[in-house]
């Protein structure tokens, strides 16, 4: 098959998936499902896959035509991740789209001038996304309303139970156990009437003045050989023209300079230069390239995110840099908003095509929207067919955001990323449900008059507290103070302005979905409202689905250690001390390649030692214990006691002290058809053994042949394996 009729035949795929999916909901709907999302963008489809994979039913609400949000609907398919790290749904989806295009002998590495980046077409990673979607829907209901936007919510008292949502077919009702605002502007909030912040305002005494980042109107462009097609190349310029084209003469030129791998970045640059920054793999290009000097010049297909952003450098209002608060409040202003910067990127087309003479345009195996966008529908007809094949929603950086019990800023952001680095231990946030790395990046609304003082933040804080490494993202700021049933998912988290100009990347939005679709779906099977849910338990459904939570590596753990999980809940809630803490440097995160960093890398100073196989005595047992009870909020019943407490604890002795520190454990239900991993035995705390055998926090052992060797020793790798199963079987009576 050729790739044009493959590319024809994914394009078939998606419509197909879309139409049938809204079909589906149409005309066999239900009344109610366990969850609804409102939002099908990158934290609303992970949160989606997350929670049927865990049996939840789930309706994702999307209003536009695609799914996949900024990552793929909005066009912004070069990853911004800076973490070192990948995991969860964010792995799954990158190594589905690597293997298309390893398989086609072509590199993800094709852009920010860095061969280690990761760049796809947006329509392949939404058909990465549509394949997990469906692969989901194999364990869970998961049904889909697209071009259909939640107008209004149901609320029983201060809890959502329910939903309106407008779709093409008139306006429908149906009840939920969980709501997620996954929308690309946290349009769900005021529908709530959540308390939120926007810009540096809080409801009910909203700014309408007060200023957010620049959106940007993307577009993805490719080369024509053989010259651009007429229905691709308009003749007239739109209104405006003159003064975009001194804006874009100012960074872009046909002899402007190369990138020297320094900055900031000398301007204007010449036209390859520009193309690599943003550069995409192109499937219908049978040549392949990376972003290295030598292949700029054969990248043929980019995407146009710089430059464009909207207002941009020419600002809003008396020259104020980014939008107002407005923006997300007014629906008119929105729109009249989001045309100017759907124009703006039309001028940037026209200026490449016409004043640069570059045979490029948008392309026909990317976005063919049969729905023009509404921003585009008063367009003159030529510009229409560009508008065509435009991304179907602009890149919005900013959004309303909840008010939680915890308000997440730029310093603790930098405290955490400093765990384990230049001589710090821990500083890793016990409820940690993803990690993310990335700068404190504001488009625009970058002035004192714009930060929030109350948080403590100021312009300064951009710089003083720049994360030096990966990061966490605690889980109580996915859930509001006041409202029940609903959850945040996207750029609506409750965090500072800062903090949200560093996680409202694709990367960290997916991980916050995936991790706010398990919450949900927590909440679901436990019939517990978000903020009554202990964060261990989502932290450990989140873990085994392959998602990375500590901060701190061991060189005696590694990822496929079979205790991994468990040692990474010991380091979020300081249960066991390691044998030797990491202990490697800080670093820049703008540095792709930080010499000191890989140096300490390969010496193995970002791993420290846990120990695994070194024997506990009784004394530490009681210890560990007793951190674990506080870690689960279990008061303690009577004293852990152990026989010769300076002793090494026996396995006898120390099931024993782990039945007494969780009592709850011997009022548990074992599943049906539980089996024990050993045979039990004669000894006087068999009883012990059996319970937490058949709870399955024993299933260590499971590789033990024979009996359960009450004698033998515990290691601290088996304490920790058993003690945080203990407290999660304990969470969950």
């Amino acid at each position: 098959m050729s790739v044009r009729k493959f590319l024809l035949a994914v394009s078939s795929v998606i419509l197909i998936f879309i139409s049938s999916a809204a079909s589906r909901s149409s005309h066999q709907p239900k009344s109610s499902y366990d969850i609804i999302i409102a939002g099908g963008g990158t934290g609303g489809i992970s949160a989606a896959i997350q929670a049927a994979r865990m049996g939840a039913s789930v309706l994702v609400v999307e209003p536009s035509t695609w799914i996949g949000g900024q990552a793929t609907a909005a066009g912004v398919s070069t990853m911004d991740d800076m973490s070192r790290q990948m995991s969860g749904i964010y792995e799954e989806f990158i190594n589905r789209i690597k293997s298309y295009y390893d398989s086609r002998g072509k590199s993800m590495g094709t852009c920010y001038w860095y061969t280690g980046s990761l760049a796809f077409e947006p329509r392949i990673g939404q058909e990465a996304f549509i394949s997990m979607i469906n692969e989901a829907r194999r364990r869970g209901s998961l049904e889909f309303l697209m071009n259909s936007e939640i107008v209004s919510v149901n609320m029983t008292k201060r809890a959502v139970s329910g939903v309106t949502a407008r779709t093409p077919s008139g306006n429908r009702s149906y009840g939920c156990k969980v709501l997620i605002d996954a929308t690309e502007y946290g349009d769900i909030l005021p529908l709530t009437k959540t308390p939120y912040r926007a810009g540096n305002s809080i409801s009910k005494f909203i700014n309408p003045d007060a200023m957010i980042q620049d959106i940007t109107w993307t577009a993805v462009i490719k080369k024509y050989p053989g010259g651009v097609p007429g229905y691709l190349k308009p003749e007239s310029p739109l209104p405006g023209y003159d003064l975009a084209r001194r804006n874009y003469e100012s960074f872009l030129s046909a002899d402007g300079y190369n990138f020297r791998n320094t900055y900031p970045v000398q301007t204007p640059v010449n036209f390859a230069t520009y193309t690599a920054y943003r550069g995409i793999p192109d499937s219908s290009n049978p040549y392949g390239y990376d972003a290295s000097a030598e292949n700029r010049q054969y990248i043929t297909k980019t995407g146009l995110n710089w430059g464009n952003d909207y207002p941009g450098t020419y600002g809003w209002i008396n020259g104020r840099r980014g939008l107002p608060v407005s923006y997300l409040e007014d629906r008119n202003l929105r729109l009249q908003v989001e045309r100017e910067a759907l124009i703006k990127t039309l001028h940037l087309i026209y200026y490449i095509q016409n004043e640069l003479g570059e045979p490029w345009s948008v392309p026909d195996d990317e976005y063919t929207n049969r729905i023009l966008p509404e921003a585009a529908r008063t367009l003159p007809r030529e510009w229409q067919e560009i508008a065509r094949r435009m991304p179907v929603i602009p890149y919005v950086r900013e959004s309303r955001r909840i008010i939680g019990s915890h308000t997440l800023t730029s310093e603790e952001l930098l405290r955490n990323s400093l765990s384990y680095r230049d001589g710090h231990t821990s500083r890793e946030f016990s409820d940690a449900i993803a990690i993310g790395g990335y700068i404190l990046d504001l488009h625009g609304a970058n002035t004192d008059a714009d930060t929030e003082y109350e948080l403590d933040e100021t312009m300064k804080s951009q710089e003083i507290n720049r994360p030096r490494g990966p990061f966490q993202v605690p889980m109580n700021i996915l859930i509001p103070n006041e409202t029940d049933g609903l959850i945040a998912a996207e750029k609506n988290l409750s965090m500072s302005r800062f903090s949200a100009g560093t996680l409202r990347l694709q990367p960290i939005t997916m991980m916050t979905g995936q991790a706010a679709g398990a919450l949900a779906a927590v909440c679901v099977r436990d019939g517990k409202q978000p903020r009554q849910v202990h964060p261990m338990r989502v932290q450990w459904e989140l873990l085994n689905s392959g998602v990375s939570l500590s901060l701190c590596k061991y060189s005696d753990v590694p990822p496929e250690h079979s205790i991994n999980r468990t040692v990474q809940i010991s380091n979020m809630y300081g249960l066991i001390a390691p044998n030797e803490y990491p202990h490697a440097p800080s670093f820049n995160l703008r540095e792709w390649d930080n010499p000191v960093l890989e140096m300490a890398i390969i010496k193995g100073a970002d791993k420290g030692v846990f120990g695994v196989n070194d024997i506990i005595t009784g004394n530490d047992a009681v210890e560990i214990l007793t951190r674990a009870q506080k870690a689960v909020n279990i008061k303690a019943a009577g004293k852990i006691a152990v026989n010769k407490a300076g002793n090494f604890i026996s396995r006898s002795d120390f099931v024993k002290a782990v039945c007494d520190a969780f009592p709850a454990l011997k009022t548990i239900k074992p599943p049906k058809n539980s089996r024990l991993p050993f045979r039990l035995g004669k000894n006087r705390n068999a009883e012990y053994a059996e319970i937490l055998g058949r709870l399955g926090i024993l299933s260590l052992y499971s590789i033990d042949s024979g009996e359960f060797h009450y004698g033998y020793p515990v290691t601290k790798g088996e304490a920790c394996d058993i003690i945080v199963r203990a407290c999660i079987a304990a969470l969950g009576e």
